[in-house]
Formats: C-alpha cells, structure tokens, sequence
C-alpha cells in the first residue's frame, strides 16, 4: 500500500526525534543518523530562541517530544488505516502540494508537511520567517533516513509556481489574499481560530491546573490554546487562580512580560474590568481572541443555549476543552497534544491529497 512506502521514514524519525527532552538528551546508538544529526539538533534547539524570540528550550522541546510519542509505527498505522481504500488506489497522479506555513509555535507546519508525503505527492514549502530552521532540518533527516524523498521536498523563499494544489495557514487578512491568489488551484485555506474552555464549577484543582496547561503552553500563541472561557453565573474565580498559580514563571520570558504589562496598561485606561493575578488578566469579553497573557471569559446561563452558540461559531473554534460537558470536547491539558487523525480546522487533510477532482475546502 502506498503509505508504506514513506511510513519507515517517519517512524524512523519518531525514534531520533525520542532522544531529545528538556530533562536530558539521552543517544541511543540504534538510532540511524546520529553520527550525523544527533550533536547539531541539539545545537539548534539551543539556538531557536535566537531564531524566534518565543521558541525557548522547554516550548521547543515539548514539540519536539509531542512528535516523537505521535511517530509510531502503532499511530500512523492506526490513522491511515481508515483510508485503505483510497491508498490502494495505484493509479493515483502524483500531485507538487503547495504549503504556506504559520510560525506561531515550533513545528506548527509539520503535520501537513507529513501529510503530503505520507500520500506519495510532493511538498513544495515556504516556511513562515517566525520558523525557517527546525522543519527543514527534519527533511535532510527524513532524506538520509530515504533518498527518494530528496525529489519530494522542496524549500521556497520566493514566489510559489508550478503546483497543483496548496494548504496555506494565515490569519484572517491573509486568508483572504489565498483565497483569491489560489482561487484556480484546489486548497485548504486556514483562518484565525481559538479555543475555548466551558466550566460548569465542579471542577477539581487537577482539572484547572491542567487547563493552565492549555493556557500557557507555547505562551498562549497556539490556535488550539484556551484564550476563552465560558462559565455559569456567578462564578468565583478565586479556585481558578490557585489552580493556575503553578504557572507563573511564565512572567520571567521578557516577550511574554513585556505583552502583560502593555495589554493590562490599554485595558486599564479604556477602563475595563480585570481580574488579575500578576502574570494574567482575565476580562469578560464576547470575542474568542483574547491578547497574549490574557483570557477572555463569558458568563453562561444554560447549558443547552451554549451548546448551540458553540456550533453556530465553530468556524470560529479550534477546540473545545471541558469535563464531557460539550460533545467531543478535550479533556482538560490535552489540547496540545493532538493525535494524528485530529486535523486543523477539523478538516481532513490526507482526504483532501488523495481525491483528484479540484475540490476546494
């Protein structure tokens, strides 16, 4: 079958991406490669927060690791299994998959960058300038690991041309010049989405140390970060706060402090509301994009009423994380860590790659 074709590879790089953590760098002399990349990756996670300002050790390293436990022979054969049909499919044309790629958090593009291989079509990427040296690295890798794939992949910093389709992420400005620069080409367009957390007030100290987690990994930048909350009347915040307090060396990264301390200054003169904690301001608010260090929240009197305003605006939502009390929502501290089959947008990403009509999504 096709995927079988590429899954070593990846597989293969689940295993040396393993080998790397926050707590120790640990060599595993039946990994392939590491004469050859093992010292330099390391090298370039200690130089990413000079490459992007927010990509400190512990973020990038948490990326790392979520990639290393997703890139296993068990995961990837249980999330292609479900498109045996269309893989068996040997006369598929092969396809050059434009990708445009956000720099938000470290490995933010990686999926998709699997996802076009994974397929047999080709990548034709442009990195976003926030994130240009850990994905490009990871391809030599894949490509000491398979030499076939030295003519899937290609890195551009000009002009895309000569594609047939295009994943493209931005922020709602720029979705808009996509979608009329590929209009002609079938595309996964992405907009700005954010996630959201429902409480109900019986949640443990556990459970909202965990939803920190889903607040303040990555310091907030992910689309899959909690930047709102909705909660029933009357609740008293009191519980949430020393739950999250764990949490507050996040104030000693001079680009998140310097985002606190600027954002509660214009909160404060337009004379709004804070609750604050000296490293987040939460402000009751009905956008979901609430600013770095801060989090927006909403008081919600039925839960029925708010079950049906949270499908009304999913185009808006990203995840959704509570205590089973929204269908298919994510368990408190696991929003990122998504698995394999879990798409961006909830749209799917290998469906997309293996039709061949121009199918826009």
């Amino acid at each position: 079958m096709l995927q079988n074709e590429k899954k070593q590879s990846f597989i293969a790089l689940g295993q040396f991406l393993s080998q790397f953590s926050e707590e120790k760098n640990t060599r595993n002399e039946s990994v392939l490669g590491n004469d050859l990349f093992f010292d330099d990756f390391i090298k370039l996670i200690e130089l990413s927060q000079s490459h992007n300002g927010w990509y400190t050790p512990e973020q990038v390293y948490f990326a790392i690791k979520s990639w290393a436990d997703a890139l296993t022979e068990e995961n990837i054969d249980k999330w292609l299994s479900g498109y045996s049909t269309e893989f068996s499919q040997d006369n598929k044309k092969e396809k050059t998959v434009a990708l445009i790629l956000a720099g938000n958090i470290p490995l933010v593009g990686f999926h998709d960058f699997l996802c076009v291989l994974i397929t047999g079509n080709k990548a034709l990427i442009k990195t976003s300038s926030n994130d240009q040296h850990l994905l490009p690295f990871l391809a030599k890798y894949l490509i000491f690991i398979d030499q076939s794939l030295k003519d899937k992949i290609t890195f551009v910093e000009g002009k895309l041309e000569n594609f047939d389709a295009v994943i493209a992420t931005g922020s709602n400005n720029t979705a808009r010049y996509f979608e009329y620069y590929f209009k002609d080409k079938p595309s996964i367009i992405r907009k700005n989405r954010n996630s959201v957390a429902v409480l109900n007030g019986q949640e443990t100290k556990e459970d909202l140390e965990a939803l920190g987690e889903d607040i303040f990994r990555y310091f907030g930048l992910g689309c899959r970060n909690v930047s709102k909350l909705f909660v029933p009347k009357d609740y008293k915040f009191d519980t949430f706060f020393e739950a999250i307090f764990k949490y507050q060396d996040v104030i000693h990264y001079e680009k998140y402090a310097n985002n606190y301390d600027y954002n509660k200054a214009v909160f404060l003169m337009s004379n709004f509301k804070l609750l604050d904690n000296g490293f987040l301001t939460i402000k009751e608010d009905s956008s979901y994009a609430s600013p770095i260090s801060s989090v927006f929240y909403e008081f919600y009197e039925n839960i029925e009423d708010l079950k049906n305003r949270l499908e009304a605006e999913s185009e808006q939502i990203q995840c959704v994380v509570s205590n089973n009390l929204i269908k298919d929502s994510i368990s408190f501290g696991k929003t990122q860590t998504p698995q394999l089959w879990d798409y961006a947008d909830n749209v799917d990403t290998i469906s997309f790659l293996l039709i061949t009509s121009d199918k826009k999504l």
